[in-house]
Formats: structure tokens, sequence, C-alpha cells
């Protein structure tokens, strides 16, 4: 089904989608840290910048610690994934006032973090599906900061090489229209 936005924006954004199907080829340090760089300048509520990262590559004890946090659905076709990274948010701030914009602005972090992934040529995949407090422990998350997605970042892979169950499930969504997202005023 072709994603056809209803005004004129740039393909990028209608380009980026969350694929299962990756290779399992390596992904390196060197290509994994543009995505944190973009990360780090996405816009955050007086500048807290919020969000927080750990990340694994494949391969490594951290990655297969990560991996074991994931619900067995995802499990099986992140084991092909080349990173792991956890997107944590900091809900209090540094004075100790809540934060409660966050986990908001954390997600504006994924999505640059998606965007830069994108330009990359590499498949990145954020889930909810995981334990939370054992990703905490996993990633030694300090006591202040909520873990609140896993993204799974590969190179692109064959929908044949997913699970049966997934293939069917392996293309670009469409979006609700816009007007059923956004209104002029008030709601209802």
């Amino acid at each position: 089904m072709p994603r056809t936005p209803s005004q004129p924006i740039d393909p990028l954004f209608v380009r980026r989608w969350s694929p299962r199907a990756m290779s399992g080829a390596a992904v390196t340090r060197a290509q994994l840290l543009p995505l944190l760089e973009a990360a780090r300048w996405a816009p955050s509520g007086g500048n807290g910048q919020p969000w927080r990262f750990a990340w694994a590559l494949a391969a490594t004890p951290h990655f297969d610690r990560f991996l074991a946090t994931l619900v067995p659905g995802n499990r099986e076709w992140c084991v092909r994934a080349g990173a792991l990274v956890l997107v944590c948010a900091r809900l209090v701030r540094d004075d100790g006032r809540p934060s409660p914009g966050a986990p908001f602005d954390a997600g504006a972090a994924w999505m640059a973090l998606a965007l830069q992934g994108t330009i990359s040529g590499l498949v990145v995949h954020a889930m909810g599906g995981f334990d939370h407090e054992a990703a905490r422990a996993a990633a030694g998350v300090p006591a202040g900061l909520e873990p609140q997605v896993m993204i799974a970042v590969g190179h692109p892979g064959r929908v044949e090489d997913l699970p049966e169950k997934l293939r069917a499930r392996e293309f670009p969504s469409d979006r609700l229209p816009l007007e059923a997202l956004a209104v002029e005023g008030r709601f209802g």
C-alpha cells in the first residue's frame, strides 16, 4: 500500500517506518553513534535534555542481557538486530522538581534517532514489549531514570527470514487522516 501524505512534507517522514526484517549483519559503533548524536540534538523543554540511552552491539554480553529483557515475540526477530538501545527518561530535574514532559522529550529524541537511522539506510524499530525492571537491571539504570522503549537497530533483511507469523505484517503502515488527528481550536 503506498503511503501518500495529504500535505507537502519531506519524503523522509513517509519513508521512515519500523521494519522487523534485519540481516543479522553487525552494526558498528561508528554506524550507531550518528543515530545517538542526532538524538542529542532533539528539542526539549527548558533545554533539559532528559533522555538517556544505554546501547549494546550484537555479539556482546550487553546485547544478550538486553535481548533477554524483550518479550518472546520481540526477542524472536531481534536476534538478527545489530544493536539494541534502551531509551530512558529523567523524570526529576536536577533541582528536584518533577519533569512531566520528560517522556515527551525522550520521544522527540527517539524520532531524531529513527530519522537518522532511515537516512543511514538502517532498520530502526522501537518496542514497548520488554520487561522494564529487567532492562533497568541489565543496563544498570540509576534511580531517577525510567525505561521508556527498547530500540532494535540493524541492516535491512529479507522478509522471508522473519518468523512466518510476522511476514504478513512487514510493510509500511498507513496513518489516520490528518482530520482525525488535528482539530482547529477545540476537540469535539
